[in-house]
């Protein structure tokens, strides 16, 4: 195996996929989606320099998520070679919704469970499901969960809601567990 970089011709020559297109379409049509609904989400205050507005910094963004698309689009659409649509590709790209799934289950399940533990739960899970098998390595992934509910809620004290399991515990330790875990 050589370590060489490939050049621009061997680049340009290379075949697109066939959900090449598809996938452009369908992320100008989210990121144009998103910047039409900027106005429900946030807001310009008037008062307040440009860079500090609430909605530039999102606005800009979105603007040039939905540019960066309609170019990707025109692109993909003026490619003269396309393979077919291949059945292998769409798994690839319907695996790829597996992590922001597991990111959607974490979400509904924090305020119910409580973040501590939820934490503590979830980083073996996907620990064991990235391939780690030993209990060091499960082990090091919930302690790696619990330290990094230590750092967000005990020391730079993000608020995140306590979990409704929360609320059977003994006084003093429900208020520890809401304010600190």
């Amino acid at each position: 195996m050589t370590d060489r970089t490939p050049d621009v011709d061997e680049i340009a020559a290379s075949e697109r996929l066939g959900g090449d297109r598809y996938f452009a379409f369908a992320i100008l049509v989210l990121s144009a989606g998103l910047l039409a609904l900027i106005g429900d989400q946030t807001q310009w205050k008037g008062n307040k320099g440009l860079l500090n507005e609430p909605a530039f910094w999102p606005g800009l963004s979105l603007i040039g998520m939905t540019v960066c698309a309609a170019l990707y689009l025109v692109q993909s659409l003026s490619a003269h070679r396309f393979a077919a649509w291949d059945r292998r590709e769409l798994l690839v790209w319907v695996r790829c919704i597996e992590y922001p799934l597991w990111f959607m289950a974490y979400v509904f399940i924090v305020p119910v469970v409580g973040y501590l533990p939820t934490s503590v739960i979830f980083c073996p899970l996907l620990a064991r499901r990235m391939g780690y098998r030993s209990a060091r390595a499960l082990l090091s992934a919930a302690l790696m969960g619990a330290a990094i509910v230590m750092l967000f809620k005990g020391l730079l004290q993000v608020r995140v809601p306590g979990g409704a399991v929360y609320e059977a515990l003994p006084d003093g330790l429900r208020n520890f567990m809401i304010l600190y875990l």
